[in-house]
C-alpha cells in the first residue's frame, strides 16, 4: 500500500473522531481499510512461510499452517 493511502486512511480516522464522515467518505474509508488489512495478511503469509522455530534441543520446524 502506497504512504498516501495510509495517510487516508489515517485522515479519515482523525476526521471521524472529531466530527464525523458523510457516507461518500465511509465507503472510501471501509474500502481502504479492507486493501490495507488484505495487503497485511498477504505480508504477513510471506513472513510466517520463511519462519522457523528452534526447540532446545538445537530442532528447527518450519511454522506449519492449521487453518485457512
Amino acid at each position: 500500500m502506497d504512504k498516501e493511502s495510509i495517510e487516508r486512511i489515517n485522515f479519515l480516522a482523525r476526521k471521524s473522531k472529531a466530527e464525523g464522515l458523510n457516507d461518500a467518505e465511509k465507503e472510501e474509508q471501509k474500502k481502504l481499510r479492507e486493501q490495507y488489512i488484505a495487503e497485511f495478511r498477504l505480508s504477513f503469509g510471506g513472513i510466517l512461510e520463511n519462519t522457523v522455530i528452534q526447540y532446545p534441543d538445537g530442532t528447527r520446524k518450519k511454522v506449519q499452517k492449521t487453518k485457512d
